[in-house]
């Protein structure tokens, strides 16, 4: 199949991408009740740079294949290698970052220590920061590092909980971050030897336009949990049903017909 047939597959059987989109993306259908008549053999890679997943939908089998640029091939193993770091307090670097947070978060404010009672204002859950990222690694706090610096405004608001009618018990906010950092890969799915969902290959694409756009989809992630949370007036205890309808909301964003880059999606109109 050609290039510009594949394209032509790919609008007319899921109209859920853009042409400009289908550079690198083809979509295969069949009426085949057998995944491997559509799929072929299971393997995800097909050749360097070439993922393959299947769908049924409405009895039809559709395969979406990607073709990676080197440029995608390079900057998807540098957000795989980032998030196979894990925090590590000795590590003078990863103590510079956690300095960094605490002077985006509170200007002027002297941090007492990397082990302090203050750590606690911010969301963790005891005095010692370090032990809280066990779940996300060292990417978690680059996260909010990168929230706290591109979205002053916005990680102002979440972090003092600011605007809507706020709980009596709120969510922490730190170690909410470090969830939706968590939440996040789950969704992407990188490592996977298979890619089970849409996202996978369509947040790829999205590296193209952006190195950062793991970084970026975490601040519209985390404002849309935020309001989520606002609209249900949440209790703590329902944390997780607002991440899973969180994560519900983004995958919905990144299909969407016109969502070439994260600036598309609607919710990144939250930030700011």
């Amino acid at each position: 199949m050609s290039a510009q047939g594949s394209c032509d597959v790919a609008v007319r059987s899921l109209s859920s991408n853009s042409l400009s989109r289908c550079t690198h993306v083809s979509v295969i259908s069949s009426s085949s009740n057998s995944d491997h008549a559509t799929c072929g053999a299971p393997p995800a890679w097909i050749g360097k740079g070439l993922t393959c997943v299947c769908f049924k939908r409405k009895g039809v089998y559709e395969r979406i294949c990607i073709n990676l640029t080197p440029l995608q091939e390079q900057r998807l193993q540098r957000l795989k290698n980032r998030m196979k770091v894990y925090f590590d307090a000795s590590r003078l670097d990863h103590q510079g970052a956690l300095k960094a947070l605490w002077s985006a978060s509170y200007p002027g404010q002297v941090l007492n220590g990397l082990v302090s009672e203050q750590w606690k204002e911010m969301g963790w859950q005891g005095r010692d920061p370090s032990t809280d990222f066990r779940g996300a690694g060292f990417i978690a706090l680059e996260n909010l590092l990168f929230f706290a610096k591109t979205f002053t405004t916005s990680f102002q608001q979440l972090l003092n909980k600011q605007g809507g009618k706020r709980a009596t018990w709120e969510y922490p906010f730190a170690v909410a971050g470090v969830n939706v950092t968590f939440m996040i890969m789950q969704m992407l799915d990188l490592d996977a030897s298979k890619p089970r969902n849409f996202v996978r290959p369509v947040f790829i694409q999205m590296l193209s336009e952006s190195e950062w756009a793991f970084d970026l989809l975490y601040c519209v992630a985390f404002v849309v949990m935020d309001k989520q949370w606002l609209d249900r007036n949440a209790t703590y205890m329902e944390f997780n049903d607002i991440l899973k309808s969180t994560r519900a909301q983004l995958e919905r964003e990144l299909l969407s017909d016109d969502v070439l880059r994260i600036e598309d999606m609607p919710s990144y109109a939250l930030l700011c």
